[in-house]
C-alpha cells in the first residue's frame, strides 16, 4: 500500500491529534485509526465509522483494548491482503498485528481492556461512561491510546517514512 510519507514532525502531531480524538469524545480505536486513516485514503467519517464497534474492549465488553484494536485495523490497511489467495499478505498482515501485540503488551501489562482498566468483570452494560473529569482522571484510555499511536509512530520510522508530507 502507497500511503502519504511522514516527517518526524508529523508523526508527533498524529499522536496528539489520536488523544485530542479521545478526548473529543471518540473511542479508543476510533482516536487511533482516525488519526491515521488518511494516509491510507480514508475520510475522517469512514475512518470514525469503520473503527466505532471496537471501543471499550470491542463493543464495551472489555475484551481486546480499543486502543490496540486500533493498531491492529491499521496494521490491516497497510498489508491486509484484497486478494482471497494471497496466502503472503495474509502472513504478513498477521506477523505485523503479533508484533504490534506483542509491543502494546510489553508497554501496558495487557491487551485486554478490563485488565487495562482493573475491572473484575465487565460492566454489563453497552452504555459508555460519561466523559467527565473523573473519568478520565480515573482510566488509563488516553494512556493506551497515545502508546498505540506511538507504536505505529515506530512502526511508520522503522519502515522508512522519511520524505515531506
Amino acid at each position: 500500500m502507497d500511503r502519504c510519507p511522514l516527517t518526524p514532525n508529523k508523526m508527533s502531531e498524529r499522536i496528539e491529534k489520536a488523544k485530542a480524538l479521545f478526548r473529543e469524545g471518540f473511542n479508543c480505536s476510533q482516536s487511533v485509526v482516525a488519526a491515521y486513516a488518511d494516509l491510507y485514503g480514508y475520510t475522517p467519517e469512514q475512518a470514525l465509522r469503520m473503527s466505532a464497534a471496537f471501543g471499550g474492549g470491542i463493543g464495551r465488553m472489555r475484551m481486546t483494548c480499543g486502543a490496540a484494536c486500533g493498531l491492529f485495523m491499521l496494521a490491516g490497511l497497510e498489508k491486509g491482503a484484497v486478494v482471497g489467495s494471497n496466502s503472503q499478505a495474509k502472513g504478513d498482515t498477521y506477523t505485523l498485528v503479533q508484533e504490534l501485540a506483542a509491543e502494546f503488551k510489553r508497554r501496558n501489562g495487557s491487551l485486554i481492556c478490563a485488565e487495562l482498566l482493573g475491572l473484575k468483570a465487565p460492566e454489563g452494560s453497552p452504555i459508555p461512561a460519561e466523559r467527565t473529569p473523573a473519568y478520565y482522571a480515573k482510566r488509563p484510555c488516553i494512556e493506551m491510546v497515545q502508546e498505540a499511536a506511538r507504536i505505529w509512530e515506530d512502526y511508520l520510522a522503522k519502515t522508512g517514512e522519511k520524505a515531506a508530507e
